[in-house]
């Protein structure tokens, strides 16, 4: 008879045990593909291997390579510790269920350089709670994630540079094979994201190898930066082969990089990383794909935050600058601007507005027009909601990221917010929770 407090699992590789928790059978830790190290770096995620007895599965695993302190400060919270041997997911699902449920699968945002499936924030309790099974994951961030290189080229097989988006796909396999275990329905997947994640959902909606994976979307603050193309990647891979001095380097010397060597890259090397489109998993570039209608029909969710353009400073960007261009150089296009956006004064005002709208807001319209040239249906969100204690510290609105802590309804587990959140903060994130679920 299995005890209800260590809940076992049996997959295709083998017997988990998990832990229970407060009506929630929980599972962290999960190998969905075999570790990427090696002669696997750089390489399309293999089958993890089978085990014999019972594996516990009662913490999570480590992360990919990244900054700490980036990710302490703008990511999230703490990511733990790191390995290149970083492809495992954490399931969430209720403990009494009379019936397949729904199945939501989180990627994490961070530019692709930082987080992880185990940040607080994105604990899947309370929203597993709502009746569906939560899967996070993790995937290969920065350079071992995205990467192209002559060496590599030369090797047999597909061409691959999306190493990332690869490893995502394997855990969207894992859980066709293996989620009816955990309670959850692998016809009714829903795929969800933010930032980067949101970037990679949209991304996974073009691919070929993604086909089926799948059944609904949603896109939280998608950005319409585009895909790398193959040439520049390779340039870049050549100068990071040269930052390594090896100018002739062989994929085998490029594989005996130590991992740890990468994060801590500094521009121009770091530029990026984004999808490099021109493989087998993008073979076309995203936006193009979606401006002709040629995405995987489902049902899509998209939206933005009222005030995105916060996290653009953040990286350097000079909002007020951009308008100050506009003036400088004459260009038609300011005039343009100020009657889109009536009302609006001082440069950094309506440059803030200006860089949010055609960083994020526009490519919302891109996806409901796609979405309307294959027949499907496609919500739009706009989060403005900012916790009553933040007022002062977010004065133009909800920030890039803010919503994630109300989707999760976690705002006690989030940093800062959850030092100050109040009942009212509180009542909104349930709602809003299942809003967006």
């Amino acid at each position: 008879m299995q005890n209800p407090s260590t809940p076992l699992v049996k997959t295709r590789q083998g017997t988990l045990s998990g832990t229970a928790e407060e009506n929630m059978h929980i599972w962290r830790g999960i190998p969905y593909a075999a570790p990427p190290v090696g002669d696997l770096r750089w390489r399309a995620p293999q089958p993890a291997a089978r085990w014999q007895g019972v594996r516990r599965a009662e913490s999570f695993s480590a992360s990919s390579w990244q900054d700490i302190e980036y990710c302490r400060e703008l990511g999230g919270g703490d990511p733990g510790r790191f390995s290149e041997d970083c492809l495992y997911l954490n399931v969430w699902s209720p403990a009494s269920r009379a019936q397949p449920l729904p199945v939501m699968v989180w990627l994490h945002g961070g530019g692709y350089t930082i987080g992880a499936g185990s940040l607080p924030p994105y604990d899947g309790k309370a929203l597993a709670s709502r009746d569906v099974v939560v899967v996070t994951v993790n995937y290969r961030l920065g350079h071992l994630g995205f990467f192209a290189h002559p060496a590599l080229e030369e090797e047999e097989g597909e061409r691959i540079y999306n190493f990332a988006l690869l490893d995502q796909i394997a855990a969207l396999q894992w859980v066709q094979e293996n989620i009816h275990a955990f309670g959850g329905d692998a016809a009714n997947v829903t795929l969800f994201g933010e930032s980067a994640g949101a970037r990679s959902v949209l991304s996974l909606m073009v691919s070929p190898k993604s086909r089926g994976l799948f059944h609904k979307a949603i896109i939280q603050s998608g950005y319409t930066l585009p895909d790398l193309p193959r040439e520049k990647a390779l340039a870049k891979g050549q100068l990071i082969a040269e930052h390594f001095s090896l100018p002739q380097a062989s994929a085998e010397q490029l594989r005996a990089i130590p991992a740890d060597a990468f994060w801590s890259l500094t521009a121009p090397l770091t530029i990026g990383p984004a999808p490099i489109v021109g493989d087998a998993v993008l073979p076309q570039p995203m936006l193009e794909t979606f401006f002709s209608g040629r995405q995987h029909p489902l049902p899509v969710m998209i939206g933005s935050n009222s005030d995105e353009a916060s996290v653009m400073a953040v990286f350097g960007v000079d909002i007020a600058g951009q308008i100050q261009k506009l003036r400088r150089e004459r260009r038609f296009g300011l005039g343009l601007i100020k009657l889109l956006y009536p009302g609006v004064k001082g440069d950094e005002a309506l440059g803030r507005e200006v860089c949010r709208d055609m960083a994020f807001t526009t490519l919302g319209y891109v996806v409901v027009q796609a979405q309307q040239r294959v027949g499907q249906p496609c919500w739009r969100y706009w989060f403005d909601y900012v916790a009553e204690a933040e007022h002062q510290t977010y004065p133009h609105g909800a920030w890039h990221g803010n919503e994630v802590a109300y989707v999760f309804d976690n705002l006690d587990l989030a940093e800062p917010v959850r030092q100050y959140a109040n009942e009212r903060d509180r009542t909104f994130a349930g709602p809003g929770c299942r809003l967006l679920g």
